[in-house]
């Protein structure tokens, strides 16, 4: 393998756990389990089709969309701020109890955020979490329009960190994302916490781990 210069992280799932909504879901909800789970999904469907129809707007705006949608399809209703509430619970999420240490061993060489997040929404959480000590780049989709998996949000990793994709390790728990950034040209690593099967896209992940501890340096 290539030695690797640094560290391009995906956020969301990989150190900001999405499903930490669950408690600001309980207000109205008995199951927020269930909408926390189809807000996910429907907040990356969202992503994917506004890469494909060319119509990209912001990761807030869709993940309200996204939220609004699954307040439907679950016959749940929520005044206006109640949907705030939700909605800034995103900006504060928990980070995956391995997150800090891992971060902190990776010291020596650049680790950067890559994320389908908007500027404001990274910037949000790597606050509230206080990660900031441990990045050097926060980087977001916003610069090139599109979101992930789109060659062109990979190339934002590169182009800000100044150093090849080749020689760059980028670290995601989404499988999906795995196999874009493989297919542009990174290493990687696939954090599988949940043990979940691999995606046949054709990209497999130089290394799995279960935990952001077992990161090569």
């Amino acid at each position: 393998m290539t030695p690797i210069r640094g560290y391009v992280f995906d956020a969301y799932g990989t150190l900001f756990d999405v499903h930490s909504v669950v408690e600001a879901g309980r207000e109205i909800t008995s199951d927020p389990v269930a909408l926390s789970a189809t807000w996910r999904q429907k907040q990356l469907e969202y992503t994917w089709l506004r890469a494909l129809m060319g119509r990209y707007e912001d990761f807030w705006a869709v993940t309200e969309a996204a939220l609004r949608y699954a307040l439907r399809r679950l016959g749940l209703t929520a005044s206006e701020a109640q949907v705030r509430r939700l909605m800034d619970a995103y900006l504060s999420l928990a980070c995956f109890p391995d997150v800090r240490a891992a971060l902190e061993r990776l010291e020596g060489r650049p680790r950067a955020i890559l994320s389908n997040g908007s500027p404001r929404m990274l910037e949000a959480a790597v606050r509230s979490s206080g990660l900031g000590r441990y990045l050097q780049h926060v980087i977001s989709v916003d610069a090139a329009r599109t979101y992930k998996p789109a060659p062109a949000v990979y190339a934002l990793g590169p182009k800000q960190l100044g150093i090849p994709a080749s020689e760059l390790l980028f670290v995601s728990s989404n499988a999906w994302d795995v196999a874009g950034a493989k297919s542009f040209g990174y290493q990687v690593a696939w954090c599988n916490r949940t043990g979940a099967p691999e995606e046949h896209l054709g990209a497999k992940a130089d290394y799995i781990i279960r935990s952001l501890d077992e990161l090569p340096r």
